[in-house]
């Protein structure tokens, strides 16, 4: 899936992070296009970012567990 192009031609994508801790106490970070996105009432809205680990800085200040999706952040994704 394409990220949204913002003026000034960087590739930003909207992220949002998971309300609820998954068992092990993570929040989620997820992008818009994430095929595993809960539901809206879930999530709440990070912003615009060029990359996951941008998104899960800013999710950290609001759920200090904070991780990125398997799926869809894997790269900021830990075990």
């Amino acid at each position: 899936m394409t990220p949204i192009v913002l003026d000034g031609g960087g590739n930003m994508t909207k992220y949002y992070v998971t309300r609820n801790a998954q068992l092990n106490g993570d929040h989620e970070v997820h992008h818009e296009f994430c095929a595993w996105l809960p539901l809206a009432q879930h999530l709440q809205y990070l912003g615009f970012f060029a990359d996951c680990a941008s998104a899960v800085r800013e999710a950290r200040k609001h759920f200090s567990q904070s991780n990125g999706c398997a799926f869809c952040a894997s790269e900021c994704h830990t075990r």
